[in-house]
């Protein structure tokens, strides 16, 4: 199969606003052991894409230093060592980094096969967004049937998929929109109650609708003034999963609450995970969930698709938070 010896590459320079992505070229990495090389379909748009756009959210040593942390496309190399993929393979995986490229390289055991009936471009929408949900609502927040799950942000990609998972594995489930429209997009995936925070407390929603208990977890992105309101919000022995800060990480808590109602207050980052980690959840997510994508209980909702080299245009309007559900970047024509 040829490769090519350069390949094209969104630059994000040192840092700053959307319109600091510019397309560039570069040499094709080479995979090095357990990796494979793929050449890319599509790669996703994530908030941490942003993050390290700006310049706030460095790679972890040795991680590609190029944008995008998801991707479809085939396996055209491999590293020594690989053993669960071969060249000419199709697959979605999470990357470590440089998504956002014609090439990637992947640790094999976070690449998982495109889901049948899945377009490259569905399967480009998953990883982040589902490795994400995974770890933090099951493996961390231990959402059992028949409880209670609140998520902000719900129409984002996290949320629609926080929303689906949480609804497809038996939990009665909350969320949080700016619009009407965000609200309907989050009920026609399965939430039970959709709050609009502009004009709703999400606290007194809640209570309404639990007979005063409130929720058994709670998956947060905002941070800042929601921080106390998520306490309130919690039942007993109930669970705070945070995963991104979209308001101040400092603010003053009162934690009285945390005891009171025996509350467990965790979170995590899913980029500085050890490839065994990642390993792990993408074989429980090859278990547990995609069966559901193949069955068309749970999929992706995908807002719009930009070209590669318009991905200043994609950091925008992720930015603008106007979106419902994904945005992609179309890289190759596999």
């Amino acid at each position: 199969m040829s490769i090519s010896s350069t390949m094209h590459f969104v630059d994000h320079g040192k840092g700053g606003g959307p319109d600091i992505l510019v397309p560039s070229e570069c040499a094709v990495p080479s995979p090095q052991h357990g990796e494979v090389l793929v050449r890319v379909a599509y790669a996703g748009v994530n908030r941490p894409d942003c993050l390290q756009r700006s310049g706030r959210y460095p790679p972890p040593v040795g991680a590609s230093p190029i944008v995008g942390l998801e991707v479809s496309g085939e396996v055209v190399a491999l590293g020594e060592g690989v053993t669960q993929w071969k060249v000419g393979d199709k697959l979605c995986a999470l990357t470590n980094g440089g998504a956002y490229a014609e090439y990637v390289t992947v640790p094999e055991g976070q690449a998982l096969p495109i889901p049948k009936g899945y377009s490259m471009l569905q399967a480009a929408a998953l990883p982040e967004n589902f490795f994400t949900v995974w770890t933090n609502v099951f493996q961390r927040g231990k959402l059992q049937k028949g409880e209670t799950f609140m998520v902000h942000g719900g129409s984002s990609g996290i949320g629609l998929t926080a929303i689906q998972l949480a609804h497809a594995f038996g939990a009665k489930v909350f969320c949080t929109v700016g619009n009407e429209e965000k609200a309907k997009a989050c009920r026609d995936v399965g939430a039970d109650v959709a709050i609009n925070y502009n004009t709703q407390d999400f606290v007194e929603v809640v209570m309404e609708h639990t007979n005063k208990q409130g929720v058994n977890i709670l998956l947060d992105m905002v941070g800042g003034s929601y921080i106390q309101r998520n306490l309130q919000s919690l039942a007993p022995d109930g669970r705070l999963v945070q995963i991104a800060f979209l308001q101040p990480s400092k603010v003053e808590v009162d934690w009285v609450s945390l005891m009171a109602k025996r509350l467990t207050f965790t979170g995590s980052t899913l980029r500085p995970r050890t490839a065994a980690d990642k390993a792990q959840m993408a074989r429980e997510l090859k278990q547990h969930v995609w069966p559901l994508l193949e069955a068309g209980t749970v999929k992706p909702v995908i807002h719009q698709v930009f070209d590669l080299a318009q991905a200043n245009l994609a950091h925008a309007l992720m930015e603008s938070s106007v979106h419902i559900g994904k945005i992609m970047l179309k890289v190759g024509d596999n």
